[in-house]
């Protein structure tokens, strides 16, 4: 628990300053006091509000006993066996497989799956994957990963508002290159603030799945199948908001460069392995 928190106060921290680095270059000394004011508010709304901003990205619908049936029930279920709070359900009007967890807390979590993945997997391997989803819940990941995400996105749109306007030194005098190199820099730095967002967490979201579930074999084959049909399917939330990719429980985008390398997904060839030593109890 100390190093979930530990983590988000170097996140927010890391995502104050970046901001004021911004401000400063963009506006000098006063560029960079308004800059970390609104560096700090945006924390503040992200924590509060950052799961409701991206269920609305993916035109995610609630749903309850009536129009969840079978689905809802089961996760209702899991949630039981995690000793987690009934979280609330959504669905996705997607074709690709993916789902993903987000929160602030256990008591406000929410799961979201794509009708997609509905379609595609059995009971039993979908009863893996949101197991998954509520370790995530459990283990505190999805406040981490909504904030970056959101934060992400808002450190994008600050250096496309330094585009506009330059950079400009101490004097007042503007820098249109310093603009050109916020443009390059920022978004990168956004990525590097998700990339602390360890990819270790999913190898843990694995385990705990695998646990909640008791079926470590069920979870392996799940993402065999997303992967393999995820490839094939785009998500066009996840690519119009690609800071948000990170939460999906496998990459649900199709760039390569620069996306691959700060991808933020183990390979899904060493999650399902770790997930068959499980089974075979090693």
């Amino acid at each position: 628990m100390f190093g979930n928190w530990l983590k988000t106060s170097i996140l927010f921290a890391g995502i104050v300053a970046l901001f004021g680095a911004i401000g400063a270059v963009l506006g000098g000394a006063q560029g960079m006091l308004i800059a970390l004011v609104f560096g700090a508010g945006m924390n503040l709304f992200a924590w509060w509000n950052s799961d409701k901003m991206v269920l609305k990205m993916y035109n995610a619908r609630e749903v309850d006993a009536a129009s969840g049936g079978h689905f809802y029930a089961m996760v209702q279920q899991l949630a039981a066996r995690a000793g987690l709070p009934p979280p609330r359900v959504y669905l996705i009007d997607e074709a690709q497989p993916n789902a993903f967890a987000t929160g602030r807390n256990p008591e406000n979590a929410a799961v979201a799956a794509t009708t997609g993945i509905m379609q595609l997997l059995s009971e039993r391997e979908l009863r893996g994957v949101m197991a998954h989803e509520l370790t995530h819940v459990k283990n505190r990941d999805t406040l981490i990963s909504t904030i970056s995400a959101s934060i992400a996105g808002a450190i994008s749109a600050l250096a496309n508002f330094g585009a506009f306007f330059g950079g400009r030194d101490s004097e007042g005098r503007a820098h249109p290159a310093m603009a050109i190199i916020i443009m390059i820099v920022a978004p990168i730095a956004a990525m590097l603030i998700q990339m602390a967002i360890s990819r270790a967490r999913e190898f843990g979201a694995d385990a705990g799945g695998a646990e909640i579930s008791g079926d470590p074999q069920a979870l392996a084959m799940a993402l065999q199948k997303i992967e393999a049909y995820a490839k094939g399917l785009p998500l066009p939330a996840a690519e119009m908001h690609p800071e948000t990719a990170q939460m999906m429980i496998i990459n649900p985008l199709h760039g390569g460069g620069l996306q691959s390398l700060f991808s933020t997904h183990p390979a899904t060839e060493e999650r399902v392995a770790r997930l068959m030593q499980i089974a075979r109890g090693a």
